[in-house]
């Protein structure tokens, strides 16, 4: 069992303080309790949903916000999300038009800081690759699509595939950000485009497993998620036009289904940017723009949807959303430079409340509690989840750094991440 985050199954199952959690609760933890015996550290947390298995945080912060731990800089530009894998920190950057990852102590020590490829020339340049980490090695693309693996320790580069390039993948507008998805075997990859939708390559060597047919349209900026149904395990995928399900172990494209055609406007057609978020059979997908966010039921086989309903208030831009206790959180859009916060019913879609706090930006959840991240200001606050209110009981600043707060926040043994561009800030969250 890995200790990411400092958890084994008795501490997670046997604890009891579990008898507080209600259903909802106790599925998340299955479910993060399944992710964690896989020993994968990844984007959002366990199975790409937000949540973060921490227990016994602080419900409240002084007026200065949490004790901060340490700052770490020079690991390069970036709005990618830092990860925690057997007590080290690994964050990607940008530096030099070149895209790098670096390895850290708890204490903010470098270990090893490694090259591994080129960065998106145009706009965004900045890294927004989240490192996934499993065992020994890590994985990560770069900017244009070129896949590499990492020996986790050592920061030697074990095996690297051009894989946009190979497999005549499709980048969009703003380049790549997608954060690489791990199966049993392989290490999978949206490539979009006219040739294929996705490709699997061996984790071992880079080597080509299975390619899935194309739908057209390049890829989107969302990363992919990994779900067990119907004996099987799917992977949920993204491009410009469609929401996909492909088989983990040969690609077979179980279904598909045309977003694009719900979206009303121009602006951002085809920017689909947050993972799909699925509780038991439904699946929900947001992206900003006045695009409606969706909720669709999975088939009990596995190989179908329909949609259950759509909403227009709750198109998250960038930041994610994440559900407790039957309620789905996340910030919408206005335009590229404002958004409120929302709260919404899983089961039926209905608003619960729409609410301004400084902006839009990026939210987690841990130990009954939401996270926000203001993307313009960088105010970082505590929130009590409810139907009634958003309900803000403190508030702190991240004031170091440059450019927008995108990385969305991380929490691991204790530990609030919060990165802005080149710096990052670790403060602590127990009492």
């Amino acid at each position: 069992m890995i200790s990411d985050w400092n958890l084994d199954e008795n501490s997670l199952f046997a604890r009891k303080k579990i008898m507080k959690f209600n259903f909802t609760a106790i599925f998340f933890l299955m479910a993060i309790h399944l992710v964690l015996s896989q020993g994968i550290a990844e984007f959002r947390g366990p199975g790409r949903q937000g949540i973060y298995p921490e227990t016994d945080l602080l419900k409240s912060w002084p007026v200065q916000g949490p004790a901060l731990e340490w700052t770490i800089s020079d690991f390069g530009k970036g709005y990618s999300q830092p990860v925690v894998y057997n007590h080290v920190i690994y964050i990607s950057g940008t530096k030099d038009s070149l895209n790098l990852v670096s390895a850290y102590t708890m204490q903010g020590k470098l270990l090893w800081q490694t090259v591994y490829g080129k960065y998106w020339i145009r706009t965004y340049p900045e890294n927004r690759c989240t490192p996934t980490v499993e065992g020994d090695r890590l994985y990560i693309a770069s900017g244009i699509g070129e896949i590499c693996c990492i020996y986790s320790k050592t920061g030697e580069i074990a095996w690297k595939v051009d894989a946009s390039s190979i497999y005549k993948g499709e980048i969009h507008v703003h380049g790549e950000a997608e954060s690489l998805l791990l199966t049993d075997k392989t290490v999978v990859y949206t490539t979009g485009g006219e040739e294929n939708s996705m490709v699997a390559l061996k984790k071992e060597d880079g080597t080509l497993i299975w390619k899935s047919k194309s739908l057209g349209g390049s890829k989107s900026y969302a990363s992919p998620v990994l779900i067990d149904r119907a004996g099987m395990k799917i992977i949920l995928t993204q491009t410009t036009k469609h929401l996909i399900a492909m088989d983990a172990e040969n690609g077979e494209m179980l279904w598909n289904h045309d977003i694009m055609q719900y979206y009303q406007t121009e602006q951002g057609k085809g920017a689909n940017t947050n993972p799909p978020l699925v509780y038991k059979n439904d699946i929900f997908v947001t992206s900003g723009y006045n695009h409606p966010a969706l909720m669709f039921s999975l088939a009990a086989d596995g190989r179908s949807v329909s949609l259950k309903w759509k909403n227009d208030t709750l198109d998250c831009h960038l930041g994610g959303v994440v559900l407790i206790d039957g309620i789905i959180y996340g910030s919408n859009w206005q335009n590229n430079s404002k958004g409120k916060w929302v709260s919404m019913d899983w089961e039926t879609g209905n608003v619960y409340w729409e609410t301004e706090w400084f902006n839009k930006g990026s939210i987690i959840a841990a130990d009954g509690m939401l996270y926000l991240y203001e993307e313009k200001s960088g105010n970082i606050a505590l929130v009590q989840p409810g139907k009634d209110k958003l309900k803000v009981i403190s508030t702190f600043r991240m004031t170091e750094g440059e450019g927008p707060h995108w990385a969305h926040p991380a929490i691991y043994q204790g530990l609030l991440f919060i990165r802005h561009g080149n710096v990052l800030k670790v403060y602590n969250l127990k009492p």
